[in-house]
Parts: structure tokens; C-alpha cells; sequence
């Protein structure tokens, strides 16, 4: 066998990638783990090398050198119908692929909608198996996932309800100005008795969309009795549509806390032979493929989802690599007009 022959089947080395880039291995191994402290032509450089070695980092060696298993858990403390069957959080898995691809990262998602599946999931975060985790449509009952933060990195989508966890991370909109300015709109629109479909009492979001509407509702001089609670899925908005028009057949406005439930709502009012928005105008939440899915397009409050779960995977990142970073990341929102109100 001639040198030649043997030296074509040694494997590529962290430090043959940082001679080739003429850095040092513990810059190679910043650029690999994806961590923000390198610069854009030391990333370039790096790159480069890593290309024309083809080098392919050993993800279990990298991971016995730095203690780090080198995966990322994403908690939804929902069912697998909810899951697939809401498009934001397709939006959100989205947002926080668009950064972890760039890293060494695997994510790992575990639905964690029942007693038994939640302890294996905080069991499993406690024993190693996950550097961080990010929680998603996350629970009264859920607690637990934020006390986890005093073990590994956790950040949040949507502020945690525990009030004593005030020292976790999230990254968020406003949804009580959100929810306000959404049926500020209807009522700017001569609106006058508009009634809510709510999401769920024991979830973040659906406190503070409620708070928001009402908030707006009392600064209008308007009445806030006409309240209805869904819990952000179709058949959720459809059943208490239904419940809201039966106890309050005057409403001639909608504001509805997702846009899924919304759609249940139009078609609600559809089947009654009520003329949406001529009679009772609809405003939705979320700006979510669900909004174009009816057949009246859904005005709503639109909210960066994708971005959020950007943000939520950054944020995270930090917290691994010793970044300094804010406990509380808010996003903006706005109205987006279209024809059902």
C-alpha cells in the first residue's frame, strides 16, 4: 500500500480542518457547535476547510469532550391531534429548524399531553438525554416545566403562568394589547356588541386574549357578558359559537382567540343564514394558513409565528454557550384586514 493510498483513508481531524483554516481547534469546534462568538470570516474560513477536507464531525466524540448530548427537546403538552392539526405549530417547529440547521443540533419532540407521558419527558430531560429544552402551549398543571430551568436551559413560547416563575425565559407577543387592538378595530368599524370566543382558561394566551378584549370592551363603554370558551381547535370554536349565539342572538361582531376556532365560527354562522361580516363581522387571532382556509378570508391579529420559534431556538442557544441574554422577549403584532370583518 503506497502512502499515498494510506493517507486517503485517514479520516479528516477537528485539527486538519484548523490548520487548512489556519485558526485554532478551539475555533473550529465554536464554529461546529454553532455558537455566535466567531466572525463572519472565520465562519467563512472554517467552512471552507470543513468542505474541501470533508471533514464530518463526530457528534458522539463532541459530545463526550464537552458533556453535551447535542439535542435540543421541544415539550408540547398536547395530544397528536392538536399537534397536527394546528398550524401554528407547524409555524413554530419551522422557525426553530431555520436556526438549529445551522448548528450541530438534533431536535427532539415530545408530546406530552397525559401524567404518564409528561413524567417521562421531565425524566428524561433530567437524565441528560437534552442539553435545553423549549416548551410550547404550555399548561396551568405544567409547572414543573418551568423549576426544570434550574437544571438545564429551558425557554418558553408564551410566558409561563406559575407566578414564582419569574426567572424563566420566553419569548412572546403581547396578547392582551394584541386582543385589544384587534376588537379596538371591530369597534372602530361601528361595531358595538361583540362577543368573544375564548381559548382555554388554563393556558397562557387564553387568559390574556380574554383580558385584552375586555379590556378593550370597557374602554368603549361596551358590554363584556357575551363569553364563550374553545380550546384553539375547529370543533372547540364550532361548540362554543354555537353557545355564544344561543345566549346572545344580537351579537353583531365576533372576536375569536385563534384563527382555527375561527373558521369553526364562520361556518357556524354560515349554517344560521348569517351574512359574515354584513351582519356579524369575524376578527381572528394568529394570521395562520387557517386564515385563508375558509371560505371567507379571515381577518386577524397576525403574530410572528416562525419568527417566534426563530427566536425561541436563539434565545436557547444562548443560554447554552454562556451569552448573556433578556428573560422576556416581546414580539409585535398587528391587524390584518380582510374580508370577513
Amino acid at each position: 500500500m503506497t502512502a499515498e493510498g494510506a493517507s486517503a483513508r485517514v479520516a479528516p481531524t477537528l485539527e486538519m480542518v484548523a490548520e487548512r483554516a489556519g485558526v485554532s481547534r478551539a475555533t473550529v469546534s465554536r464554529v461546529v457547535n454553532g455558537s455566535p462568538r466567531v466572525s463572519d470570516d472565520t465562519i467563512a474560513a472554517v467552512t471552507a476547510a470543513i468542505a474541501e477536507l470533508r471533514y464530518t464531525p463526530n457528534r458522539a466524540a463532541r459530545s463526550l469532550a464537552n458533556r453535551r448530548s447535542m439535542a435540543i427537546a421541544l415539550v408540547i403538552p398536547e395530544d397528536t391531534t392538536r399537534f397536527f392539526g394546528d398550524p401554528y405549530f407547524a409555524a413554530i417547529v419551522q422557525g426553530i429548524s431555520n436556526v438549529l440547521d445551522d448548528t450541530g443540533y438534533v431536535l427532539n419532540l415530545h408530546l406530552a399531553s397525559s401524567t404518564g407521558s409528561f413524567d417521562k419527558t421531565v425524566a428524561y430531560l433530567l437524565g441528560g438525554n437534552a442539553d435545553g429544552a423549549l416548551v410550547v402551549s404550555h399548561h396551568t398543571g405544567d409547572h414543573v416545566l418551568a423549576e426544570l430551568g434550574s437544571s438545564i436551559p429551558v425557554v418558553f413560547g408564551g410566558r409561563p403562568l406559575d407566578p414564582k416563575s419569574t426567572d424563566s425565559y420566553f419569548v412572546d407577543v403581547d396578547n392582551p394589547l394584541a386582543a385589544s387592538t384587534g376588537t379596538r378595530y371591530l369597534i372602530e368599524h361601528g361595531r358595538r356588541r361583540i362577543g368573544t370566543v375564548a381559548g382555554p382558561d388554563d393556558m397562557p394566551a387564553g387568559i390574556d386574549r380574554l383580558a385584552g378584549w375586555r379590556a378593550a370592551m370597557t374602554d368603549a363603554g361596551l358590554a363584556t357578558d357575551a363569553i364563550a370558551r374553545g380550546d384553539f381547535t375547529l370543533a372547540g370554536g364550532v361548540h362554543a359559537t354555537r353557545e355564544l349565539l344561543d345566549a346572545h342572538p344580537d351579537l353583531d361582531a365576533i372576536f375569536v382567540a385563534s384563527d382555527l376556532m375561527a373558521m369553526g365560527t364562520i361556518t357556524v354562522l354560515r349554517e344560521r343564514g348569517i351574512a359574515v361580516p354584513e351582519q356579524v363581522a369575524v376578527m381572528g387571532f394568529d394570521d395562520s394558513p387557517a386564515a385563508l382556509a375558509s371560505e371567507i378570508p379571515l381577518t386577524t391579529v397576525r403574530q410572528p409565528s416562525v419568527e417566534q420559534g426563530e427566536r425561541m431556538a436563539r434565545v436557547l442557544l444562548d443560554l447554552l454557550d454562556g451569552v448573556p441574554t433578556e428573560r422576556r422577549h416581546i414580539m409585535t403584532t398587528e391587524v390584518v384586514v380582510r374580508a370577513s370583518a
